[in-house]
C-alpha cells in the first residue's frame, strides 16, 4: 500500500488511538448488557421462547441504516455520525433495565440494533479511510480492539453482577462508554481529513436472481459459522445459571473464556495463513469446534449435579477449543466471497451480510422455541449441527478455491 499521504505522523499515531478506543469501547457497551440477560428475563416475565422473538425481532433494526448510511457518510462524513449515534447508543442502553412490559423492551431493542448498525458503518468507514491515509492495513488490529473490548465487558459484568444491582450498572457502564466515545471523537479524523468512500461496481451489475450459486452457498456457510457465536452470546450466561446453577459472577467465565480463544484464533489468522488456506483453516476449526461445544453442553450438563466445579471447568476449557475453532468462520468465507465470478468484493459481502441478518433474525426466534419445547441443554444441537456444517461447507471451498488466503490488502 501507499505511504501516508497529508497527515503527520503525530496526528496518525493519535487519530489511530483513537480509533483503537472507539473499537475498544463499542464492543465493550454492546456486550455490557448480555450477562445480566436472566435478570431481564425475569423483569419482564417472559417464556424462553418469547425472549427469543424479542431479541430475533430487534436485530431487524440493524438492516434499516444499511439503506442509508453510506449517503449520510457521503455528505456528513463519519466522524460526526459516530459522534451522534453514539449518543442513541448509549441512551438506550440506560434505558434498558427501566420497561417491565415485553413490547416496550421490544422496541428499545430495535432502536439498540438501528443505533449501533449506523455507528458500526460510520466508524468502519472512518477506519478504512484512515488506513488509507497512513498506507496500512490496520483494520485487523481496530476488529482485535472491539474483540478485546467485548471480552472484558463480559468479564467485568459478570464480576460486578454478584454485587451490582441491574440498574446502577446499567447507568455507571454506559456513562463511561459515552465519555471515552467522545474523547475518541475529538481525535479521529475530521470530514476535512477523511476520503470518501471506495466504491467497487463492476460494469455490468448482476441481479439477485442471477446470483451465482457459489455465492449462495458462502452465505450458507457464514451464517452456519457465526450462528454458535451468536447463541453463545445470546445464551451461555443462561446455561450457567439454569443447568450449572451458577451465580451470575461465574456463569459469565465460559462466554469470557470462548472470547479470548477466539481473538487468540483471529490474531493468528494472518500468520497461518502464509502456510494454510484460510478456508482449509476454518474446516479444522470447524470439526474441532463442533466437537469441543458438543462436549462442552453435555458432559457440563452431566456433571453438573454430581460437581457443579468440575462441570464448569469442563465447560470453559471446551469453549476454549471452540472459540479458537470459530475464529476463522467468517474471515474464511468473506475471504472466498472475494472471489465470486461477476460480483465485486462489496456486492458479494454486502448480499451475503443482508440475507445473513435476516436469517438470524428467524434463528434466533427458533432457538428460543426449541428451549422451550425441549430444554437449553438438547436445543444446543442446533448450533452444534450448524458448527459442523459449516466445515463441510468450508471444505467444499478450500476445494473449488485452493489459492485462497487472507489477503489483508484485499
Amino acid at each position: 500500500m501507499s505511504k501516508k499521504t497529508g497527515i503527520s505522523d503525530s496526528r496518525a499515531k493519535t487519530a489511530q488511538f483513537a480509533l483503537m478506543v472507539t473499537f475498544f469501547t463499542q464492543g465493550f457497551a454492546t456486550l455490557s448488557w448480555l450477562p445480566r440477560i436472566p435478570e431481564f428475563i425475569e423483569n419482564l416475565e417472559v417464556s424462553k421462547e418469547l425472549w427469543g422473538a424479542i431479541i430475533g425481532f430487534s436485530g431487524a433494526g440493524s438492516l434499516v441504516p444499511l439503506i442509508f448510511t453510506s449517503r449520510l457518510v457521503i455528505r456528513f462524513g463519519t466522524t460526526p455520525i459516530i459522534k451522534y449515534s453514539s449518543f442513541a447508543f448509549v441512551a438506550i442502553l440506560l434505558a434498558m433495565p427501566y420497561p417491565t412490559q415485553w413490547w416496550l423492551f421490544l422496541v428499545l431493542n430495535f432502536m439498540l440494533s438501528f443505533a449501533i448498525s449506523v455507528f458500526n458503518i460510520a466508524l468502519n468507514s472512518q477506519a478504512v479511510m484512515f488506513q488509507k491515509r497512513v498506507g496500512k492495513v490496520l483494520l485487523g488490529s481496530f476488529h482485535g480492539a472491539w474483540s478485546v473490548g467485548a471480552a472484558a465487558s463480559a468479564a467485568v459484568t459478570g464480576i460486578i453482577a454478584a454485587f451490582t444491582p441491574l440498574k446502577l450498572q446499567m447507568f455507571l457502564m454506559p456513562v463511561l462508554c459515552l465519555a471515552l466515545f467522545l474523547w475518541a471523537v475529538k481525535h479521529m479524523l475530521d470530514p476535512a481529513e477523511s476520503d470518501s468512500v471506495d466504491r467497487d461496481v463492476p460494469p455490468e451489475r448482476i441481479s439477485w436472481l442471477k446470483t451465482p450459486r457459489f455465492l449462495w452457498l458462502l452465505t450458507a456457510g457464514a451464517f452456519m459459522g457465526m450462528w454458535p457465536e451468536l447463541v453463545l452470546m445470546d445464551w451461555s450466561s443462561v446455561y450457567g445459571k439454569e443447568v450449572l446453577n451458577l451465580d451470575p459472577s461465574r456463569a459469565a467465565w465460559p462466554y469470557t473464556i470462548f472470547v479470548i480463544a477466539m481473538i487468540v484464533g483471529r490474531f493468528s489468522i494472518a500468520r497461518l495463513t502464509e502456510t494454510y488456506n484460510v478456508a482449509r483453516l476454518s474446516q479444522v476449526g470447524g470439526i474441532f469446534g463442533s466437537i469441543a461445544l458438543a462436549l462442552a453442553v453435555f458432559t457440563s450438563a452431566t456433571l453438573a449435579d454430581v460437581n457443579r466445579d468440575l462441570g464448569l471447568l469442563l465447560l470453559c476449557v471446551f469453549f476454549a477449543i471452540a472459540g479458537l475453532g470459530i475464529s476463522s468462520m467468517v474471515p474464511g468465507f468473506f475471504s472466498a466471497a472475494g472471489n465470486v465470478e461477476g460480483l465485486s468484493t462489496a456486492q458479494a459481502l454486502s448480499r451475503m451480510l443482508l440475507l445473513n441478518t435476516i436469517v438470524v433474525i428467524f434463528a434466533k426466534m427458533l432457538m428460543g422455541s426449541l428451549i422451550d419445547a425441549s430444554s437449553l441443554p438438547l436445543a444446543m444441537i442446533f448450533p452444534i449441527a450448524t458448527f459442523a456444517i459449516a466445515a463441510v461447507i468450508a471444505g467444499i471451498v478450500a476445494n473449488k478455491h485452493k489459492d485462497i488466503k487472507l489477503n489483508p490488502e484485499i
